[in-house]
């Protein structure tokens, strides 16, 4: 079994600061760092994780995302004196310069590295790098957004090319669009980077046409670049869950990568002065939780923007997220999802229409939405789990399960929110393998992770990998999964259709009303 969470830190990295007034540049302090790791200290979790010392990266480590050019100017920074940093940081944008900031750049670059050969060699599960300066926004020839290098563009470079990854998923949440990976990667079709935004029609920073849910990238790696721009703020709970379950999830298990990284930024947390969002901090692990499933849970999360104390202050808030809004992101899901379809064969039913009539159910009573929640999740159950007497053949029936576990029992079960999750085979049931590690793994995330499955006395080959998932252990990698059948879209898109008015997270499209 492999061991434990990875958390690479080091206090080295928070000794450079502004040394001029620049009211831009001046929410880039130590502190950002200093606070996300007294955090975890704070809550007991830095000792639960293994500590991995941090090193600096290579001149040719660094290339792979960055030019020479580039990087030979940035080596001058440590001999120059104020003022040449100050002409030499107008070269760029939104960023500053201090003597050790190469240094601690180098570092950051090296820590992502560190954590990139622990996970995959499987000395780890998974990782999380506090790393600081940031690095989603800078790109092959120039600093920008406080980023100096690129470090999740380099660690997916360097994984292809010393571990052999094949494929590799970067997912960014932080609020601000991480332009400098999207430009890395935009031709690459073995690295699938998603990014959800503010964008607010080009307005809001880095004011990039490239940032809207059109830009898909180019050539082999068209359909590669998945935007989710926000046009308004306030986004919270049930959007980023409505985003994930609709967008993201879908497309991931398609590409099946071989590593996830996550750009983790917290401004996009509620009680950030400039993100403006609403989702609660809780959302975050649930997020995650659901990212691990992917890549046989090899997972590294790395730190861009953390959130500031304002932020911070709400991180005790519960675990269970009471809070989720009526509408999710209508808008946003439903641009991503038709400009993509061409390119996933999951999104490819996305507008479909049913020739069959809608059923009406108005959950007045706990009982009525328990009532509507078995009636969502019996259908689900009996005909894909149980719809054939042989074993299901090829890769088709996989994808039309994952399809409706994505599309309808995570979105139902999430904003059902119940306080137990009773998983249960029946007599038959035909889902095997990593199959059945997803679902009980993905279903974990509900109820505090308060889970009972049910096993057939009869029934011997689950035992040992339902065991495994309710330890913690990742699910098994399903492989890149083609289009479900059209058996299986007609069903699931009907169903979806007829619950989604009571059960909003449920909702691809909405009218321009509900989009304002």
């Amino acid at each position: 079994m492999k061991m434990g969470t990875a958390l690479i830190y080091d206090e080295e990295m928070t000794k450079y600061k502004l040394l001029w007034v620049d009211p831009v540049c001046k929410i880039e302090v130590p502190e950002r760092l200093i606070v996300s790791y007294e955090a975890l200290v704070k809550s007991g979790l830095a000792d639960r994780c293994v500590s991995i010392p941090v090193r600096e990266a290579t001149d040719a480590e660094i290339l792979l995302a960055h030019s020479e050019e580039y990087l030979e100017a940035v080596k001058k920074t440590p001999y120059m004196h104020l003022e040449e940093l100050m002409t030499f940081t107008q070269k760029y944008g939104d960023v500053y310069f201090h003597p050790n900031i190469y240094h601690c750049a180098k570092l950051a670059v090296g820590a992502t590295l560190q954590l990139v050969d622990n996970v995959m060699t499987g000395k780890v599960r998974n990782g999380m790098a506090l790393v600081r300066p940031p690095g989603h926004h800078s790109q092959s020839s120039a600093a920008n957004g406080f980023c100096v290098f690129n470090n999740v563009a380099i660690a997916a470079q360097y994984a292809k090319k010393h571990h052999k990854a094949k494929r590799v998923l970067i997912v960014d949440w932080d609020v601000h669009h991480g332009q400098g990976v999207q430009y890395c990667f935009e031709d690459d079709p073995s690295v699938l980077y998603f990014s959800w935004h503010r964008y607010e029609h080009q307005s809001f920073w880095p004011n990039l046409k490239e940032s809207d849910f059109d830009s898909v990238g180019s050539g082999k790696g068209a359909g590669f670049n998945v935007n989710v721009p926000w046009n308004k703020v306030g986004m919270g709970n049930s959007d980023y869950l409505a985003v994930f379950f609709h967008v993201l999830l879908p497309v991931a298990y398609e590409f099946s990568p071989d590593l996830v990284f996550i750009c983790a930024g917290f401004d996009s947390a509620i009680g950030d002065p400039e993100g403006h969002m609403s989702a609660t901090p809780d959302i975050f692990a649930h997020l995650t939780h659901l990212l691990m499933n992917l890549a046989d849970g090899k997972v590294c999360a790395v730190l861009e923007v953390s959130a500031r104390s304002s932020s911070l202050a709400h991180a005790n808030v519960s675990s269970s997220s009471r809070t989720l809004l009526l509408f999710p992101a209508l808008e946003s899901i439903h641009s991503a999802r038709s400009i993509h379809k061409k390119y996933w064969s999951c999104l490819q039913h996305a507008g479909m229409s049913s020739q069959h009539p809608l059923f009406h159910f108005t959950p007045t009573s706990f009982r009525d939405r328990l009532y509507i929640l078995r009636c969502a999740c019996s259908p689900l159950i009996a005909t894909v789990l149980l719809r054939s007497p042989s074993p299901p053949q090829g890769c088709g029936d996989t994808a039309g399960v994952m399809q409706a576990v994505l599309g309808l029992l995570l979105p139902l079960g999430y904003q059902y929110e119940p306080g137990l999750v009773l998983l249960a085979r029946w007599p038959g049931c035909q889902v095997e393998g990593g199959l059945w590690q997803q679902l009980t793994c993905l279903l974990q995330g509900l109820a505090l992770g308060h889970t009972l499955v049910l096993l057939q006395e009869n029934e011997t080959a689950p035992v040992g990998i339902t065991a495994s998932c309710l330890l913690g252990n990742a699910a098994l990698s399903l492989g890149p999964l083609v289009a479900p059948g059209p058996e299986d879209v007609g069903s699931f898109e009907r169903l979806r259709l007829r619950l989604q008015t009571d059960w909003p997270l449920l909702q691809t499209t909405g009218t321009f009303r509900d989009w304002k």
